[in-house]
């Protein structure tokens, strides 16, 4: 639609008392305005000529205010342009008070050490028509410009009064910005300017829930900025929190709930109702969006965005809300804060509350409507909307769990009976002998979550059993005031928590050392199967200003950590089919690698430069080769180098190129295996490098080609056949996978090929056997065989060369190597591979509940049925054993 300025200016004239007073005043902006010319009229009043500031930013208010007051009217600017170029201009006129109050006192003095912070709509870049601005300024008492004789809180209280007086006294121009100081910390009791120092220890240990919902749209804006972008930057911790505060969350919601029981207005839109804080008002749509970040921002920084509608798109975008609550909210947000500012247009004042009589129709005309009737029904059909799913938020109280999850209790149903032995004996958990249960705030969360916890063990499968490791947990954590907050806010989260207490050993060993694991699992992406690798890689490797190198390692630790435990849950949850939970495990190992490689790379080239022309490579062996890795797996992988041994890097401290990548290399399988307060990550296995644990940690692509080619034994390249590049540039890639394809297909001997695996598969049967009845790999007959099997087809006939050995024995069905049989028995002992790790990892027969979802997902009726056909699997491998080997393969029970 085109811009209509003859029906604004009109509009503007008529019903607008303090915009026809405006284009009185300024008759060149009406003039360009008149005539369309709005981005000329917008420049020309940007350009003002004063004798001082205070004249200056007066004028330059009153033209922008009235150019984009009509051009909003007329349809040419839309919202965000009006609240971006307000909230420019409070950041000029910010800057530019601080800068006068200083000369003032300190001729020809730059604004060091003074911050200006622009918080709430400012901070946003979403500022009104008639807006307070809402700043926190802070000084540096070491580089704050003062005369010498001046303390620097003193001189520092002077300017703020001064900052203050140039944007807020009304003159004969008018005024800049009311400014309302008071979101400064301890406001009642604290100078108008606060000491660095101080402020970071306020926000390190005493600010409020608020306080960090304000910090969200946090930004330096004016005097020293530099020196407020690095506040920010180390207060981060204190906004963004990677472990879920559900205490601070629930006082958002309280406040939110003052905000509403305080409102005098009425309730739904009509005369007298607020805009900003009524129910299904403008505050909602931010709380909403904030409360959001607050819960996932800590880990995911996609969301730390400060604009409103910016939000909740990134909130959809990550799955967070839906496409249709973002969009919803979006619209009613414009919609919203569009009506505000023709109610502020209209006199000047910082109105937020629809008026009555003709005041009500003077608005609604402005706004091109016919009457008051119906710009309340518009401002109804707009909040409708918000309310309800803002009311959703409040009530909010459980998160979406799979309906395979066994002991979620339907709301209509009775709670359980609760044993009265397990009832006394957690209510013995009050008495002082968990720390984390000794202060007062722990033990009120606790109450409030005890009748869910009792019914969550009791319909457990083994309430004995759950209870000892409710108890392992709780007696592991220094606090548990977020877990019990979590829980009341989340209650779905207990039939999890039992399932991964009573059915998986490994996930309530790591939940007992990392309660906050939980806060993977609060969203509708929980059970979500991961991402690609480049996807996975991208999260992991996210970096933020400031991040130094072991702060990269701790969030790619948190995220890799998140990410197993989630699929362990998944797993557990029978959500996804073993094999992709699998494909899902190896992806999250190769993009850690990525990423740890990445970060390993930049930290080590800091202190030694480079190699131009050469890099380092991750090659991976094994089920990370073949993509399917286990909990349990190790990473097998091999590091090469590219290029030769005589370069040399180009850095302060230069390294020839083999301790280069060789350092390098430690490094990396450092970031990944060494325990730190986020916990290790995998084990790595690099013992199939040429010449084992003898040789060097890294070789070049030549050398591993020329040991490959000359001295490595039968076993190495059966090894091989499962070798696939993970990290690496293109060309790298390309290269490694011709070495590797070289050396498989080579013509060798096929007697002796059968001879050397053989006696390769006796002497690992001698001295690794079988750990139980389900371990489907070291059985007879069991995974290790089937490798075996297709390795020897792919040595010795040079074909279905692949990593991924699913696929390997498709191909191999098809040639008529194997009975399709032999496909069949591979996809359930992996499976079952997979389930034991977390379900059994003594490989014996779990607990019945247990036993019964390994059944399931390995496609059995019950665990009997599990039993006879891994049994008849094993006869099927046995069976090709002997057709391809030509001997018996004797079945050990």
């Amino acid at each position: 639609m085109s811009a209509d300025w003859t029906s604004a200016l009109a509009r503007a004239r008529e019903n607008a008392p303090f915009l026809a007073r405006a284009l009185d005043r300024r008759p060149d902006l009406a003039e360009l305005v008149a005539a369309g010319e709005g981005e000329q009229a917008l420049l020309a009043a940007k350009q003002v000529e004063a004798a001082d500031i205070p004249t200056a930013l007066r004028r330059e208010r009153l033209g922008l205010a009235l150019v984009l007051a009509v051009g909003d009217l007329a349809g040419a600017f839309d919202l965000y342009k009006v609240m971006r170029e307000l909230s420019f201009f409070a950041d000029r006129a910010l800057h530019d008070a601080i800068g006068a109050a200083i000369l003032r006192r300190v001729p020809d003095a730059e604004p060091a050490g003074l911050i200006g912070l622009a918080l709430g709509k400012h901070g946003a870049g979403e500022l009104n028509y008639s807006s307070d601005i809402d700043p926190i300024l802070l000084y540096e008492p070491e580089t704050l410009a003062r005369r010498e004789r001046d303390e620097p809180g003193e001189a520092a209280q002077r300017y703020a009064r001064e900052i203050v007086r140039l944007l807020s006294e009304v003159t004969a121009e008018g005024y800049v910005f009311r400014v309302d100081l008071r979101l400064r910390p301890a406001s009642e009791v604290s100078p108008l300017a606060i000491p660095l120092d101080a402020a970071i220890t306020h926000y390190e240990s005493s600010a409020l829930a608020w306080e960090r919902a304000a910090f969200i749209r946090a930004r330096a804006c004016a005097g020293d900025i530099a020196a407020g972008e690095a506040f920010l930057d180390h207060i981060r911790p204190f906004v963004w929190r990677r472990s879920l505060d559900f205490g601070a969350i629930d006082e958002i919601r309280r406040l939110t709930h003052r905000i509403r029981d305080k409102q005098s207005g009425p309730p739904v839109p009509q005369p007298g109702y607020n805009l900003k804080l009524g129910r299904g008002g403008i505050r909602e749509i931010e709380f909403f969006a904030q409360t959001h970040q607050l819960i996932h921002g800590g880990r995911d920084p996609a969301l730390r965005v400060r604009g409103t509608r910016q939000t909740l798109d990134a909130l959809a975008a990550t799955g967070r809300i839906s496409q249709d609550d973002a969009r919803a909210l979006g619209e009613s947000y414009d919609g919203l804060r569009t009506i505000e500012h023709r109610l502020q247009m209209i006199g000047d004042q910082q109105t937020h509350s629809l008026p009555s009589g003709e005041a009500l129709d003077t608005a609604a005309r402005l706004h091109g409507l016919a009457d008051g009737a119906a710009l309340v029904e518009y401002v109804r059909d707009l909040a409708r909307p918000v309310a309800e799913r803002f009311d959703a938020l409040l009530d909010e109280d459980r998160i979406s769990v799979p309906a395979s999850a066994p002991h979620v209790v339907a709301e209509e149903e009775h709670a359980p009976q609760v044993p009265a032995d397990i009832a006394e004996r957690v209510a013995g958990w009050t008495d002082g002998k968990y720390q984390a249960l000794r202060s007062s705030a722990a033990l009120g969360a606790f109450e409030a979550i005890r009748p869910d916890l009792l019914s969550s063990i009791a319909t457990s499968p083994d309430p004995d059993a759950a209870l000892v490791r409710w108890e392992s947990l709780i007696s592991r954590l220094p606090s548990a005031i977020n877990l019990f907050r979590l829980l009341e806010a989340r209650p779905g989260l207990f039939a999890l928590i039992a399932d991964c207490l009573t059915l998986a050993p490994p996930l309530a060993e790591e939940l007992s050392r990392r309660a906050d694991l939980l806060d993977a699992l609060i969203d509708r992406t929980a059970l979500d199967l991961p991402g690609s690798v480049d996807e996975l890689a991208a999260r992991m490797g996210r970096r933020e200003r400031g991040d130094d190198y072991e702060m990269r390692l701790d969030r790619l630790r948190v995220v890799t950590g998140e990410m197993r435990f989630a699929l362990g849950v998944q797993l557990i949850e029978a959500a996804h089919d073993p094999l992709a939970i699998a494909a899902g495990l190896s992806r999250t190992a190769e993009a850690a690698l990525r990423v740890a490689l990445d970060a390993a790379e930049e930290e080590f080239a800091s202190k030694h430069g480079r190699i131009a022309g050469s890099e380092l490579a991750i090659l991976g062996l094994g089920r990370l080769g073949g993509g399917v890795l286990t909990h349990a797996s190790d990473l097998d992988i091999i590091y090469l180098f590219t290029g030769t041994h005589e370069r040399e890097s180009n850095g302060p401290r230069p390294l020839g190129a083999t301790l280069y990548f060789n350092r390098l290399a430690q490094r990396v399988t450092a970031a990944l295996s060494v325990p730190t307060a986020q916990g290790a990550l995998y084990e790595v296995d690099t013992r199939l490098r040429p010449q084992g644990n003898q040789g060097p940690l890294a070789v070049s692509v030549e050398s591993f080609a020329r040991y490959q080619r000359e001295d490595a034994w039968t076993w190495e390249h059966m090894a091989l056949t499962r070798a696939r590049v993970l990290a690496a540039s293109e060309t790298a890639r390309e290269n490694i996978d011709q070495v590797v394809a070289s050396i498989l297909s080579r013509e060798r001997d096929p007697e002796r090929l059968r001879a050397d695996l053989i006696k390769m598969r006796r002497e690992m049967a001698d001295h690794k056997p079988a750990k139980g009845p389900l371990d489907a790999k070291l059985l007879r007959g069991g995974l290790v065989d089937i490798e075996f099997l297709v390795h020897f087809l792919q040595l010795r006939d040079r074909e279905a060369v692949t990593p991924d050995l699913g696929l390997a024995i498709d191909t191999l069905v098809k040639a008529g190597r194997f009975s399709d049989t032999i496909a069949g028995a591979h996809d359930l002992m992996t499976r079952l591979l997979v389930g034991t790790r977390l379900l059994a990892p003594d490989l014996d027969r779990p607990d019945p509940a247990a036993a019964s979802l390994l059944a399931r997902q390995s496609g059995c009726e019950d665990y009997a049925c599990l039993i006879e056909r891994l049994g008849a699997a094993r006869a099927e491998v046995a069976a090709a054993w002997q057709d391809i080997y030509g001997e018996t393969l004797e079945l050990d029970e």
